[in-house]
């Protein structure tokens, strides 16, 4: 989505409320006197207190995506009904209580008939807890690929401004959780544990919690999520980690936390001169106004000297907003289409580059990796369909569709669906596939070791 999962990114486009079809209801929940909330509306108001997450949100929640989600009218519903259920049976089974009744029910494809045979099972199960209500819609949600439910954010109690929370690294899987290319390893060490530890750059990350070594060294899902613990998650990760350059390996337990996060870290745009005459702009977020700062950055530095070209590096950048993405794309070219955005009955809206933005006129390579996700990976897309430049080092996340419309759930938390879903430039589906690099230049454990840059270095 034209925003991660690594955040949604994208405009935020507010629908009228909708109504979803209620289903038949079992004497379970009758009895309980649980009436589901069918309403699914965008937030509006100040944000309120979140409530607890029962099998009504989640039902809301099941109804909400058949009606809004970008491939809604043709979604299988079966498909977000197995992922929860799946999800449920893995919680019992952590709990140590999976039961003889959790068996997953006859599905026929019958949209409402499917979800009270479905509720039927999850209440003998479950009844109102609500852990295993959560766990199910999350996996309801990500079995969608392309939206995200936002619940239980807060922030730490003793949190500074600047201040991180986690384990203090950051690998080379980016916003891809589930695509990360082996081996798995440490690119940078920001502060916290993995500092304490004595983590470095290039270190191997072999397993996480004692898993099995990955799969041909792929790293999966949840191995990538227990890197990156939100507040209030406070599980100790314990990882497995090689050091090429010494053949040392080790186990390590990194306890999450705040951190002081570096000045540098924080600064969503960076520039400097290269050698050779070049201007080197480093983006890591399409914010608001991130297009005209780095146009700003790059007019100060061609005032120093006369520029070769432009150098713009989007390794990491997670997305952000399109309307940026799209304004930055103008400064290269103008009178071109950017790429579409369709509807599920393959309707599309053209975007076009904003031709009052003043042209560069510069050469103009391009850095992305498998960081480069949503609003990134439409620039980066741009730029190859419309030879605008030259992309260099490897492939970017393929995580991108439309623009995030959000919904408000009866617990108070949010819903966040994509009405339509994105080509580029050339009518090319990216989400799920990224854009490849015309140079290929990844990033190895020793480049990270030794403080290489190769897609620099290549470019």
């Amino acid at each position: 989505m034209i925003g991660t999962r690594i955040a949604a990114a994208g405009l935020v486009l507010l629908l009228a409320a909708c109504t979803a079809p209620a289903p038949p209801r079992d004497q379970a929940g009758t009895a309980a006197g649980t009436a589901a909330p069918t309403v699914c509306a965008p937030p509006q108001g100040a944000p309120r207190a979140e409530t607890p997450t029962t099998i009504d949100v989640v039902e809301q929640a099941y109804f909400c995506v058949l009606a809004h989600h970008h491939r809604g009218a043709t979604l299988d519903g079966r498909v977000l009904l197995t992922a929860g259920f799946a999800a449920l049976t893995r919680q019992l089974g952590r709990e140590g209580r999976d039961l003889p009744d959790a068996v997953m029910p006859a599905l026929t494809g019958d949209r409402k008939g499917d979800w009270a045979a479905f509720e039927s099972v999850y209440r003998k199960l479950a009844g109102r807890r609500d852990r295993l209500a959560v766990v199910t819609l999350e996996a309801m949600v990500a079995a969608l690929g392309d939206a995200t439910w936002t619940h239980g954010v807060r922030q730490h109690p003793d949190a500074y401004d600047g201040d991180g929370y986690g384990l203090g690294l950051e690998t080379n899987a980016g916003s891809s959780a589930s695509r990360a290319l082996p081996p798995l390893f440490v690119t940078a060490v920001r502060g916290g544990a993995a500092r304490a530890a004595g983590l470095r750059p290039g270190d191997v990350i072999e397993s996480v919690n004692s898993s099995a070594p990955f799969i041909d060294g792929t790293a999966v899902a949840p191995a990538i999520a227990a890197l990156r613990p939100q507040y209030p998650e406070a599980r100790p990760v314990r990882l497995r980690l090689l050091r090429e350059s010494t053949g040392r390996r080790w186990t390590v337990t990194l306890q999450p936390g705040l951190y002081r996060q570096e000045l540098a870290d924080l600064q969503v745009v960076r520039s400097k001169l290269l050698a050779g005459g070049r201007a080197y702009v480093r983006l890591t977020w399409f914010a608001g106004d991130s297009a005209e700062r780095a146009l700003r950055a790059i007019a100060k530095l061609r005032k120093e000297r006369t520029l070769a070209g432009v150098v713009l590096d989007l390794r990491g950048n997670g997305g952000g907003s399109l309307t940026e993405a799209t304004r930055l794309l103008s400064a290269f070219a103008h009178g071109k289409v950017t790429g579409y955005l369709c509807a599920g009955d393959d309707r599309c809206e053209a975007l076009r580059t904003d031709d009052t933005v003043q042209l560069v006129g510069l050469p103009l390579t391009v850095l992305v990796d498998r960081g480069c996700a949503s609003a990134c990976e439409h620039f980066g897309a741009a730029v190859k369909d419309l030879r605008l430049g030259t992309l260099v080092g490897s492939r970017t996340a393929g995580v991108v569709s439309g623009p995030a419309e959000s919904y408000l759930l009866g617990d108070d938390t949010v819903l966040s669906l994509p009405a339509r879903h994105h080509l580029g430039a050339g009518g090319e589906v990216v989400d799920g596939i990224g854009v490849p690099p015309d140079r290929y230049a990844p990033l190895t454990p020793a480049d990270a070791a030794a403080g290489r840059d190769p897609a620099l270095a290549h470019e």
